[in-house]
């Protein structure tokens, strides 16, 4: 797997992100089988930045804080089903590197320093819990029906137990 970082903003971000989120990505891929060595782009930005894009892609126009924008489209219920994808499909790769290009992550920098102290935890495990709530979108997870949001937390949990960043 392969994590391209993007540092949008000015403030003093975490030292380990590059780290963090290549651990968590990995522990979210582990469960999934996938034929190709894939790509994620990972961009770390000001309340601005991500303010404007909600307001383009979403047209919800307030600070967020992550967007998630995958590559692929899974049918419900086939989330992280990589079985249809081919190398034909060219827009789906890297055309210098042959990897699957599985889509982007935007994190809002203050945000996770905000809702950190929020929610009572440090501001390396909301990094973690957003970097595996946008890597479960990329694979065609949501959260709009209550019993996708169970799951979807479930899984949550579950990868960053694995990747050591509980609560």
């Amino acid at each position: 797997m392969k994590l391209n970082l993007y540092t949008e903003c000015d403030i003093e971000f975490l030292e380990d992100y590059p780290k963090i989120a290549t651990e968590v990505l990995t522990h979210v891929l582990q469960r999934y089988t996938c034929p190709f060595d894939v790509q994620v782009a990972l961009y770390i930005v000001t309340p601005e930045e991500i303010r404007e894009v909600n307001a383009q892609t979403r047209q919800i126009d307030k600070v967020t804080d992550v967007l998630s924008f995958p590559n692929l489209n899974y049918e419900p219920g086939r989330e992280g089903d990589f079985s249809e994808v081919t190398e034909e499909d060219a827009d789906l790769f890297d055309p210098d590197t042959g990897e699957l290009l599985l889509g982007e992550i935007m994190i809002c920098a203050e945000r996770v320093y905000a809702q950190a102290e929020e929610y009572g935890h440090g501001r390396i495990r909301e990094f973690a819990f957003l970097v595996a709530h946008s890597a479960l979108h990329l694979l065609g997870y949501d959260h709009m029906e209550e019993d996708e949001r169970v799951r979807m937390e479930a899984l949550q949990e579950e990868i960053l137990k694995e990747a050591g960043y509980e609560r």
